[in-house]
């Protein structure tokens, strides 16, 4: 159980409806209206799922993304190339953290919307069309 909802604000249903968080103690869970039954769906399972979709995207492409954080960051050493690795290899155990809300509220403006089915499976992550990273990198060599 988790302390936050990494997500909230952008975790909706199959309908399109937001879900509210609230608390079962300590504990943060996503509130899923099941027909007039509000489900309250561990937030850290949630957020592990959603961090596993993440995951799986940039391992997909683990060399490029790693030579563009590089290449944002400025740093071409082997140290900071294997604390990136380190944090992919990690990141979907980092469920206990906070989107900061400007991060959350640009997103949700973009259109990015995380659908959960009842039982807090990910069913679908709708992102923006994002720019093309190099014109946005100011690189012609990806």
């Amino acid at each position: 159980m988790s302390r936050t909802a990494m997500f909230e604000g952008l975790v909706f249903d199959e309908k399109s409806r937001l879900l509210e968080v609230g608390w079962v103690g300590a504990d943060a869970c996503y509130l899923y209206d099941d027909d007039g039954f509000l489900r309250h769906l561990d937030a850290a399972e949630v957020d592990r799922h959603i961090l596993r979709f993440f995951k799986d995207q940039v391992l997909e492409n683990k060399e490029t993304a790693i030579r563009g954080m590089l290449e944002l960051m400025g740093k071409d050493d082997i140290f900071t190339k294997t604390a990136l690795e380190y944090q992919i290899a990690h990141m979907d155990e980092n469920v206990d953290q906070m989107l900061p809300p400007q991060a959350r509220e640009m997103l949700r403006s973009l259109g990015f919307m995380i659908i959960i089915d009842a039982q807090g499976n990910l069913i679908d992550i709708q992102m923006p069309d994002l720019p093309d990273i190099e014109g946005l990198l100011g690189r012609n060599d990806y």
